[in-house]
């Protein structure tokens, strides 16, 4: 199964940039993993850019592939739950799931309805900067989990 991740705007240099590099390199050891950059909109107000980056991302999306919106208002799930998602996935014979993490001012309602899961990382509202490295770090700990590593303890 690939993993894509798709992120609006690029992401800021420094630790974040650094970890994401980090734990996405951890996860091709398990599985496939493509990062797909998106222009974020960056003008007008918060509605406006949500409304301006919905096309874009709609049309990033490709048919049958399961798609997760990382949204604070999502479901939580946890780590092992989580794991034993994408191994229902994998094992069910997805070919790939992408996993949208948008602009600073979220998303529109049809890229949530487009989701066939929304997933909130805390009840917390995070920078979309840093919700990168958090759920590349999640990510990560789902392959060990489903591999039985030690990683998880």
């Amino acid at each position: 199964m690939k993993i894509r991740l798709l992120l609006v705007g690029r992401t800021e240099r420094g630790f974040v940039s650094e970890g994401l590099a980090h734990y996405l390199e951890r996860v091709k050891h398990s599985t496939p993993v493509e990062v797909l950059v998106l222009s974020e909109a960056g003008t007008g107000n918060a509605a406006q850019q949500a409304r301006m980056e919905e096309p874009r991302i709609l049309a990033a999306l490709q048919p049958g592939e399961r798609v997760v919106l990382l949204d604070e208002r999502g479901r939580s799930l946890t780590s092992p739950q989580f794991a034993a998602h994408l191994g229902a996935w994998r094992d069910q014979s997805v070919r790939q799931v992408t996993f949208v993490i948008g602009g600073a001012y979220g998303v529109t309602e049809a890229v949530r309805q487009r989701a066939d899961l929304v997933l909130s990382l805390s009840a917390m509202t995070f920078p979309h900067q840093l919700v990168r490295l958090l759920f590349a770090e999640q990510l990560y700990r789902a392959y060990a989990i489903l591999g039985g590593r030690p990683y998880h303890h």
